[in-house]
């Protein structure tokens, strides 16, 4: 293949994709581009929220690469289990950051982030509880994106029973893209501890993981 030819192969890759985001963004506004959470255009593999033992980012980085819809491991965490939960938030499961000044523009689209799976398993001890929760999914480049390393905040809140927070973290993932691959993985595993107070069990509590959408250009 001449040099020629490869070059015109990777752009006719980036208008493709481009063209897919711009024809979702535009068409039936950019919630369409991810139907429900964790199913998205490219793959609609279904949020997976599991407590098995042993919850790692390279677990976690691969299962956000499937993109067949194969059987999915058992949603637990409900209060009968003991576990607080870990779900990804109402507004929380997609970021898009447009251009400055153009949000809701199709085709302004520099990128676009989606959560698609997540994981946790927990120790339980008198009055606290540690869970050990990730997440994991992908970053889309879109019309006007710029090769190389993006960056999205996310947020995490834990809530008791009466949904009231009680403790919060936040933290930035990382993705590499380019214009001949131009999606890209992240998945992160971190630690959270709090205090359940007498009477309370640890499977009423909540743990809701999403991208800021206070981000600079998010639409």
């Amino acid at each position: 293949m001449t040099q020629s030819t490869m070059v015109a192969a990777r752009c006719g890759m980036r208008f493709c994709l481009c063209g897919i985001l711009t024809i979702l963004a535009g068409g039936c506004g950019i919630s369409s581009i991810t139907s429900g959470l964790g199913s998205s255009i490219f793959g609609g593999s279904s949020s997976q929220n599991a407590s098995t033992p042993g919850v790692n980012e390279e677990q976690l980085l691969s299962a956000a690469k499937t993109s067949n819809n194969g059987p999915e491991s058992p949603i637990v965490g409900e209060v009968a289990h003991g576990c607080p939960r870990l779900s990804i938030s109402p507004r929380g499961s997609h970021l898009t950051i447009y251009e400055d000044g153009r949000a809701g523009d199709g085709l302004a689209i520099m990128h676009r982030g989606e959560i698609t799976k997540t994981a946790r398993e927990c120790q339980i001890e008198p009055g606290r509880v540690t869970v050990k929760y990730g997440f994991s999914g992908r970053v889309l480049l879109g019309p006007r994106g710029n090769a190389g390393n993006i960056t999205l905040p996310v947020n995490v809140v834990v809530t008791d029973s009466k949904r009231e927070k009680i403790t919060s973290d936040s933290m930035n993932v990382a993705v590499a893209v380019a214009v001949d691959n131009p999606i890209g993985y992240f998945s992160t595993v971190r630690t959270v501890t709090f205090d359940i107070p007498e009477g309370s069990r640890p499977g009423e509590f909540e743990l809701f993981v999403g991208f800021d959408q206070n981000a600079q250009g998010a639409g």
